[in-house]
């Protein structure tokens, strides 16, 4: 096969993707008024395929607004051209494009049924997170597949911060401060033991159920007790997380925890701040040679609302990105979903709250080793 051409569609178009529609599809077709409507859409993109002036495949995807998801609605290669790579390379094209524009992910759907276009789809790398029951017109089922396509590259001079994953469910604030260490000292060990050791020490002994999670003073004890450089931010006063257990003689052991995290805090130079850290500070601190880890909210990333750690790595003018160090393999993620993952700004600001009525913003910024 010949090379093929891939540009973005014209009006002139619009005759040979109705032929295309016709001869790739027998059900759920576009219609001539829907091509010529995603035509006029200059959010979305509209990909096609030549050989010569043979129009053998396109590739539709749309761009919501209000959010930073990319979506191939559709997808066609003529029955002459299929298995040569043209399906491929319009979807590599789609990806390059809609990063342009500042997407995140790419998402899809594909009949359960349609073997090599899954097979495609997992062979560039995306995963199934879902399924739509009664999808199409003849009531199959579609599956979900996603793929992160938008990656940063640290710049020359910007430290590059190491990757650890979570190794239990409960330890997400200790692989966050363990990354956010290893980036200042390279000698800092990045163990399932040191993740453990400073979960013993962090810890608040209860949350929500199960082993507790650990907050922010003792993190920045944790930090502290290594040599490091310590700031605390926390915007409420108080034990924290007393909300997440019900029992008295639970609460009661928070209150007593949170008293010796306060006495340790106050034999340390620790800076603490009952402020919340605002993204001008978060920046500020990087510009320092500093690295912050944050409590967020999870519900922007799994729709759950459960409190977890996070390593900020580097912030633009679009995006804050963070080492999510909790790596949902069940689901088929990886490594390379979870480093540098990239919140837009806005997401990030509701991220970066945990609970509905009076939001928590906690963060402790890690400096570099002190001199004493």
């Amino acid at each position: 096969m010949s090379e093929l051409m891939l540009r973005p569609a014209a009006l002139a178009d619009l005759d040979s993707l109705v032929q295309l529609e016709q001869l790739c599809f027998q059900e759920d077709r576009l219609s001539r008024r829907s091509f010529r409507r995603f035509l006029e859409q200059p959010q979305d993109r509209l990909i096609v395929a030549l050989q010569g002036t043979e129009l053998l495949g396109y590739c539709l995807v749309l761009m919501h607004a209000a959010t930073r998801l990319a979506r191939i609605y559709s997808i066609a290669v003529s029955p002459r051209a299929r298995g040569q790579g043209a399906g491929e390379e319009l979807i590599r094209r789609a990806e390059q494009e809609v990063v342009r524009a500042g997407r995140i992910i790419m998402r899809l759907e594909v009949r359960e049924d349609n073997v090599h276009a899954i097979r495609l789809y997992k062979r560039l790398g995306y995963r199934q997170f879902g399924t739509y029951r009664d999808y199409y017109e003849d009531h199959g089922n579609a599956l979900r597949f996603e793929r992160r396509i938008l990656f940063y590259a640290p710049a020359p001079d910007v430290p590059k911060v190491p990757y650890y994953p979570q190794t239990t469910e409960f330890s997400c604030g200790p692989a966050a401060l363990m990354m956010a260490m290893a980036t200042l000292d390279e000698h800092q060990p990045l163990t399932t033991l040191e993740e453990l050791r400073i979960w013993r020490e962090a810890t608040t002994i209860f949350m929500l159920s199960g082993h507790g999670g650990c907050g922010p003073h003792g993190l920045a004890l944790a930090a502290w007790h290594r040599g490091f450089h310590a700031r605390a931010w926390i915007s409420k006063e108080g034990p924290l997380f007393k909300h997440t257990v019900r029992s008295i003689e639970k609460k009661k052991v928070l209150e007593l925890v949170h008293e010796g995290f306060l006495h340790d805090i106050g034999q340390t130079n620790i800076e603490l701040h009952h402020d919340p850290l605002t993204l001008t500070g978060m920046e500020a601190a990087l510009q320092e040679g500093c690295i912050p880890i944050i409590l967020i909210s999870t519900w922007q990333l799994n729709r759950s609302r459960i409190p977890h750690w996070v390593t900020v790595c580097a912030i633009d003018k679009q995006f804050i990105y963070l080492h999510d160090p909790e790596i949902d393999t069940e689901n088929g993620e990886t490594v390379a979903d979870k480093q540098y993952l990239p919140i837009d700004r806005r997401v990030f600001e509701k991220m970066s709250r945990y609970g509905s009525q009076h939001p928590l913003q906690a963060a402790v910024i890690v400096g570099p080793k002190r001199a004493d």
